[in-house]
């Protein structure tokens, strides 16, 4: 299941050890009804735990003049725990849920049970004016839209320009470039995620769409696993058999990798914005360093596409206010708010003109290259049971190392094939 990428994509980039304290403490807040005071209605937003996103609805319920008010439900933080509490309570058909803030590889799920509505007229209009295209394909199931991108989000190569003079185009070359920094003592490690959990499964679906693979036909309804899968495969072996992985590749997660990088012992590191900061605050002299760059491709002359992360904003099926949730959700993600988002709370932008505010040069100096790769992403696959295929992928491909490309191809594509028929199922 998704659980740490997307949180940790979503993990501020100003500010982010702060932040990361501060969103531990808090609690998830109990149900409420839709009802309001005063006859004004309560548009329950549940949403992940955002530093800042309160100073978002605060200005929302100020510019609804009264018509209704945004009240701020905090989910848990871990995204499988998310996940969980939603799922259980839309089943119920509980009504005291308004507007949704789903995970991207969830969209589908939600659609295909009947727990959230489409976005049509006018409303669809002002969500698909001007947002980039990854993110609008994940908030898309059988070419309706059925949520809005609120935020986005990319792994970047991040690497010593101390040590390495220009980044690798290339895993190949990366892999050779470190392991000629180890046969002359210099720090030389490949940093990334290699547990058995969803990251595992960002990191093979990067491969696996760089390569020109297909994991699922495009209507998302047969397990493929082609050449490029396999070549995918095949990339993901090398990388974790090469001598250039941290010892603890298998069980790695994307906070002890940052902590990994920071403390001077990789050469590379392939992991979330969040990182960036981090380094600023905890190791300023290595930071001076520390350049980034698109996350390499794997065949010569041919660019990386790169698995993308964010939230969608969804509105309930049972919610007694849909027009209301409807403009509360075009509010909370428009591009003012995006940009506040982006600059205080380190989520980028779904919005591609928001990349262009003066505002965003400071907060991203990496903008460019998060908007270079944004603009030919990767997109997890899309189906309603992604998360049992997500499960059954992350066990298969676990440890890297044991990666027998044919057998573990022909492995996944029977065991996406049965996950196909598990659509939707209650945690």
């Amino acid at each position: 299941m998704t659980t740490v990428p997307d949180t940790a994509a979503r993990r501020p980039v100003r500010r982010a050890a702060a932040a990361a304290a501060a969103l531990a403490l808090v609690a998830p807040l109990a149900a409420c009804g839709s009802g309001g005071d005063g006859g004004t209605p309560t548009i329950n937003l549940y949403y992940p735990p955002e530093q800042n996103l309160q100073k978002v609805v605060d200005d929302c319920n100020a510019q609804a003049q009264g018509r209704y008010r945004i009240s701020y439900r905090v989910l848990p933080r871990e995204a499988d725990e998310q996940r969980v509490q939603m799922v259980r309570r839309l089943a119920a058909q509980d009504t005291g849920m308004d507007v949704l803030g789903l995970d991207v590889t969830w969209t589908q799920e939600f659609a295909s049970a009947k727990w959230i509505r489409e976005w049509t007229g006018q409303d669809k209009a002002e969500v698909e004016q001007g947002t980039l295209g990854g993110p609008l394909d994940t908030a898309r199931y059988e070419d309706k839209l059925y949520a809005a991108p609120k935020n986005t989000n990319v792994q970047l190569l991040w690497y010593r320009s101390d040590l390495v003079s220009q980044p690798p185009k290339t895993w190949d070359e990366m892999i050779s470039a470190a392991q000629q920094l180890k046969q002359q003592g210099k720090p030389y490690q490949v940093l990334t995620m290699g547990a058995q959990y969803e990251g595992l499964v960002v990191l093979y679906n990067t491969l696996a769409e760089s390569a020109g693979g297909k994991i699922l036909s495009d209507d998302g309804k047969k397990a493929v696993m082609d050449a490029g899968t396999v070549r995918a495969l095949e990339q993901l072996k090398t990388f974790a058999t090469a001598g250039v992985t941290s010892p603890s590749f298998s069980n790695a997660v994307e906070d002890p990798v940052r902590l990994e990088f920071q403390s001077g012992r990789g050469a590379f590191q392939v992991n979330w914005p969040f990182v960036y900061p981090a380094m600023q605050e905890a190791n300023p002299e290595l930071a001076k360093n520390v350049k980034w760059a698109r996350v390499p491709g794997v065949e010569a002359g041919t660019p990386s596409k790169v698995t993308i992360g964010g939230v969608n904003l969804a509105v309930s099926t049972y919610s007694k206010h849909p027009t209301e949730s409807f403009e509360a959700a075009r509010c909370l993600r428009n591009a003012e708010h995006q940009k506040f988002s982006a600059v205080n709370d380190g989520v980028p932008p779904t919005i591609e003109a928001v990349y262009d505010d003066p505002e965003m040069a400071e907060a991203y100096p990496m903008k460019e290259t998060i908007l270079e790769e944004l603009k030919e992403p990767a997109v997890r696959p899309l189906t309603p049971a992604y998360q049992s295929i997500s499960t059954v992928m992350s066990a298969i491909l676990s440890p890297p190392s044991g990666i027998d490309p044919e057998r573990t191809a022909d492995e996944l594509r029977e065991a996406i094939a049965d996950a196909l028929e598990s659509k939707g199922v209650l945690p």
